[in-house]
């Protein structure tokens, strides 16, 4: 019963940085449009926090647990690490020319949306999997950690659903471009920006009950979770930050770097728990 109830708790966690990815369009109630320089340092601040997240939290976590020298560190956090980075290159080559616009929520129908759905989950899924993995010591006594109605919650956890659910924001944003383009309703804009993250709840919940079930696995999922998500901000968040900011002075890049170091800062706290 215990069990369950903490997979409860992992799938709303899950489910709140999802809800996150919906106030992207939120700006859109009050503005027709979203300068294209806050939109690059909201991908800069969205993947500094990532960043930041992966390595003074999630890294940082998995030594801990790991013990021992840097070598058995490497052993332990780094084979997961390297998975991390294939799931996302492989489901990549897999969904190759698969790649769906925003624009194409609106006209789909339902096996449209299913093949949707299995596309974001290549991209959302591994933020689910690092919120999962940061509950794995939910309920059990800690120092670092949170009493939540009664019940001890891994600081990392906190920090950790913070941090995916203001990275989810721009995502929202970015969503919502192209569909305010079309004219959607404020409300169908928040609706779909959701719709892109709810692999996350489930990523969080197989995560933690894999990890809770084989607890020798857990540096491993540190390792996969911090990998995964390390990557995509080179591949794409950073990418598409530039993208943005392409017509901007210097591309952007003077946006997007001071974001990056504010999200850095932001979670830079973890180092001290």
């Amino acid at each position: 019963m215990a069990l369950l109830a903490n997979l409860v708790l992992v799938f709303v966690a899950g489910l709140l940085t999802a809800l996150a990815t919906g106030l992207g369009a939120l700006p859109f109630f009050l503005v027709e449009d979203i300068p294209d320089r806050w939109n690059v340092v909201l991908w800069g601040l969205a993947s500094g926090i990532m960043v930041s997240a992966s390595v003074f939290g999630l890294v940082d976590e998995g030594l801990a647990e790991v013990g021992g020298g840097p070598v058995d560190a490497l052993l332990a956090i780094g084979p997961g690490a390297l998975a991390g980075v294939a799931l996302v290159v492989v489901g990549h080559r897999v969904l190759e020319g698969a790649e769906v616009d925003p624009r194409q929520y609106e006209a789909a129908d339902f096996r449209k949306l299913v093949l949707i759905l299995g596309i974001l989950t290549v991209h959302s899924f591994p933020e689910g999997v690092a919120v999962g993995v940061a509950f794995a010591d939910l309920g059990l006594d800690s120092a670092d950690a949170v009493v939540l109605g009664g019940l001890s919650v891994p600081l990392l956890a906190v920090f950790m659903t913070v941090a995916i659910s203001i990275h989810n924001v721009p995502e929202g944003v970015a969503i919502s471009i192209p569909l305010r383009a079309m004219d959607v309703g404020e409300w169908r804009m928040v609706w779909w920006a959701v719709f892109s993250s709810l692999p996350q709840p489930i990523g969080a919940v197989i995560a933690y009950a894999f990890v809770r079930l084989a607890r020798e696995f857990l540096p491993f999922g540190f390792g996969f979770a911090a990998g995964a998500m390390v990557y995509l901000v080179a591949t794409e968040f950073v990418p598409e930050a530039l993208e943005t900011g392409a017509d901007l002075p210097n591309r952007g890049r003077p946006e997007l770097a001071g974001g990056l170091v504010v999200g850095l800062l932001v979670m830079a706290p973890l180092a001290l728990f």
